[in-house]
């Protein structure tokens, strides 16, 4: 508790002014208590006191594959799929030399036993600096790529569950992210203008390619959490919401590591594309 100021400004002003000079010497007291109370927070970021910008993104960057190698070691053993889903993650976003390997060792370190999952998700919220957006990237990151082989094991989900809880998101909310990511995973696997199937939709005929269309339009709903039977200004919203959110150039001033924007990119891309298609659909 901070209160030398107060008491040694009250007690000077106090000797100097009689009681007027108490009174002030406790407003200036005050202050003083103020400012060390600041300091010692971390609050003077800027003069010293506390993590800069790029620890920040650094520590950001190493829990997210730290989390990634925890989240592959859910289902026991780390299979060479798991690795090879881990590398495509690292060349999404265009990792080589140094950043590689950094990205590298957070993911062995993360599929340790002993590995402080609770720990590294406060650490998380403290180099996010709190702001939901980011969080909200941390955790959408680990949900594609535990979704990155089409499916997540009820062992994963746990997993999430607990990522979502540790960064103050609640169940609900982690399952319909989880509902958005396996339409986006459908969406953009089925092509995106209905060239889902290739050659198939000729042998088929126009029935499979109304089914595709149908089907994709469906997943573009869910890529923007809205209902189906949602109106245009419904869906406008749910669309402007997502796109604000997930901003490649917002996320980077909030503090993003800079090796993310590509991913950043590809969700924001995924959302125009959902919202092109349901216009498009609608006439609107």
């Amino acid at each position: 508790m901070h209160i030398f100021g107060k008491i040694l400004g009250g007690f000077f002003g106090f000797l100097f002014g009689n009681l007027f000079g108490a009174l002030l010497g406790v407003f200036i007291g005050h202050q003083f208590d103020k400012a060390r109370r600041l300091r010692d927070a971390g609050f003077n970021s800027g003069f010293g006191g506390g993590p800069s910008q790029a620890e920040r993104q650094e520590e950001f960057f190493k829990a997210a594959f730290a989390v990634m190698g925890h989240l592959a070691k859910a289902k026991g053993q780390v299979t060479r799929q798991e690795i090879e889903l881990a590398s495509t993650m690292m060349d999404r976003m265009n990792l080589h030399g140094e950043q590689r390997r950094a990205a590298q060792d957070a993911f062995r370190e993360g599929k340790g036993a002993d590995f402080p999952l609770e720990t590294v998700l406060q650490r998380v919220r403290i180099s996010a600096g709190g702001r939901f957006d980011l969080m909200q990237f941390f955790l959408e990151l680990q949900i594609s790529a535990a979704f990155a082989d089409g499916e997540i094991h009820p062992s994963e989900r746990q997993v999430l569950h607990k990522v979502a809880k540790g960064l103050g998101f609640s169940s609900e909310q982690l399952e319909q992210r989880l509902r958005m990511q396996e339409a986006a995973f459908r969406f953009q696997h089925g092509g995106f203008g209905g060239h889902a199937g290739g050659g198939q939709s000729h042998q088929s005929g126009g029935s499979w390619q109304q089914a595709s269309t149908a089907d994709q339009l469906s997943d573009a709903y869910k890529v923007l959490g809205v209902d189906s039977s949602a109106d245009a200004k419904a869906v406008k919203r749910a669309y402007r919401k997502l796109m604000n959110e997930h901003h490649p150039d917002k996320l980077m001033a909030k503090g993003l590591p800079p090796e993310m924007m590509n991913v950043a990119k590809e969700k924001a891309q995924e959302i125009q594309n959902a919202y092109d298609l349901i216009k498009k659909a609608k006439g609107f």
